[in-house]
């Protein structure tokens, strides 16, 4: 028993052993997850929907990193008379703090650009053409704050979208998004 344990201890060692980049490292992470978003000021439950794309990241120190990224992510709400799906296209921008090795906490800010937008109402569906009409606006502002874990060069993210800019003309109504993901990262 005591040999089992040692060895499943070093190969954990192994895993843990590159658990984030050196100083001077730059980095690629491609990720998917889902999202879990809401509207805020409104009656409509949570969403769950797709989070892809990747990030691209600087090692500045052994305690902190920069990142900049590129997320196709599903938004939206839904209550019981209609479904809102809206798509964007977001850019986080992250400082990341290491308080212990591979475990960062991470916020920054993140603007995000309408792709598509859908509202599906007691069994009417409309596009965007209509959802562009009642003033979607086309660019969503947010502040992200979370936390990642990484072990042999996959990072595990959890953060929170704290939507700052109105989604609405004439509305107090933001975006409020979790987002969890894996990914992997690429030393480049």
């Amino acid at each position: 028993m005591k040999k089992l344990l040692m060895i499943a201890a070093m190969i954990a060692a192994a895993f843990t052993a590159k658990a984030q980049s050196e100083a001077g490292t730059v980095f690629l992470k491609p990720l998917v997850g889902i999202n879990v978003s809401t509207i805020t000021e409104g009656n409509g439950e949570s969403k769950v929907g797709l989070a892809a794309g990747a990030e691209f990241g600087y090692q500045l120190s052994d305690n902190f990193a920069l990142t900049v990224g590129a997320i196709y992510s599903m938004q939206g709400a839904k209550n019981d008379e209609a479904k809102y799906n809206i798509e964007y296209i977001n850019i986080p921008i992250l400082a990341n703090a290491y308080i212990t090795k591979g475990l960062a906490v991470k916020v920054g800010i993140q603007p995000g650009f309408k792709t598509k937008g859908k509202i599906n109402a007691n069994g009417i569906s409309v596009d965007d053409e209509l959802v562009d009409d009642m003033k979607v606006k086309g660019f969503d502002f947010s502040i992200p704050v979370g936390m990642s874990y990484e072990f042999s060069d996959f990072v595990i993210d959890a953060r929170y979208n704290w939507g700052v800019s109105k989604m609405v003309d004439g509305f107090d109504s933001k975006n409020s998004v979790f987002q969890f993901t894996l990914g992997y990262k690429f030393a480049l």
